[in-house]
């Protein structure tokens, strides 16, 4: 649900498309990775390894984010963490976003200079800069976000990569955002932990070049479920994974909300998705670098199994479904 426009509200007709873009880029300061930002036909980006890692997202209203949940300013956040988190994934550092914002002419302005502070926020945290995009009028609030990356020599650590053999481990936190979901959806606001990790995720961009220097052989952002997205990893792999739950770590507020609520909190960390935790294969257990955490064994097969067996339900989110 879009916030109502105000009476009298300023909207993004009033403004007018090039003076938003303006106030939207105007004074935001630029990592020195960007040669060239908005205001031009196209962004000059450096990639010092000659070679760019691109990846993109588009976000939906009702779909992905509802306004009576997240306000502008998280949702815009959000945008822009889940599509670095796929850089990272790669085995890149983040260099840079550009945006895409498509939304009813009657939108306050607000709501979109809301949106950029939030996508400006997560930028800076991942010291990228918000390099350029776009905007224009329709039906509903849509955004693009398109990001890039710079391998820095690495080679790219794809979800094909798993050997039988290595250890599955993951960074970042798992289950939180399933947890937010599911106390929103009940009508609740807290705890703020785990509505917070639904409205904002803080994916482990550091983590990702990290795994890549320490031999990672595949690895994939945790977006749809921890176990769907260990499958894209066997299916790409030709082999299969075993997690072990005596080794996944569920948080005591995990335990608590689920017990509020009736719900399952291992469920949450398995099959919950829109954390943005890394998940990777190493061939060595000692090799696994600091931060991260072992979870499982990749076998000879197909699929993946939780303790031997194959989990019963779904794994994760699918579109569609």
């Amino acid at each position: 649900m879009r916030p109502d426009t105000p009476q009298g509200a300023e909207t993004v007709a009033d403004v007018g498309e090039f003076n938003l873009i303006r106030r939207i880029t105007e004074s935001r300061p630029q990592p020195k990775s960007t040669l060239l930002g908005p205001g031009d036909d196209a962004a000059v980006v450096a990639a010092s390894d000659g070679r760019v890692v691109a990846s993109t997202d588009v976000l939906v209203e009702g779909v992905h984010f509802r306004f009576d949940w997240s306000s502008p300013e998280q949702v815009g956040r959000k945008a822009v963490a889940v599509n670095l988190a796929d850089v990272a994934a790669m085995g890149a550092v983040p260099t840079a976003v550009l945006v895409g914002i498509a939304c009813p002419s009657a939108t306050a302005a607000e709501v979109v200079d809301e949106l950029s502070k939030g996508m400006w926020h997560e930028a800076t945290r991942a010291r990228v800069g918000v390099v350029g995009g776009d905007l224009t009028e329709s039906g509903n609030l849509v955004i693009s976000i398109t990001a890039l990356g710079d391998l820095r020599g690495r080679a790219p650590v794809t979800r094909g990569g798993a050997m039988p053999g290595d250890v599955v481990a993951v960074a970042g936190q798992l289950g939180f955002s399933a947890a937010g979901l599911a106390v929103l959806g009940r009508g609740f606001r807290s705890p703020v932990s785990v509505v917070g990790a639904h409205r904002s995720p803080e994916p482990p961009y550091a983590a990702g070049p990290q795994a890549a220097d320490a031999g990672a052989t595949a690895m994939i952002d945790v977006s749809d479920g921890l176990l769907a997205d260990l499958g894209h990893i066997c299916a790409a792999s030709n082999v299969a994974i075993d997690v072990r739950t005596d080794l996944i770590e569920v948080h005591q507020r995990l335990v608590d909300v689920a017990s509020a609520l009736g719900g399952d909190p291992r469920h949450w960390v398995l099959t919950g998705g829109e954390d943005h935790a890394l998940a990777a294969t190493f061939p060595d257990p000692a090799g696994v670098p600091p931060g991260w955490r072992t979870i499982g064994t990749v076998t000879r097969g197909t699929g993946v199994t939780v303790d031997g067996g194959p989990y019963a339900g779904p794994t994760g989110w699918q579109h569609w479904r």
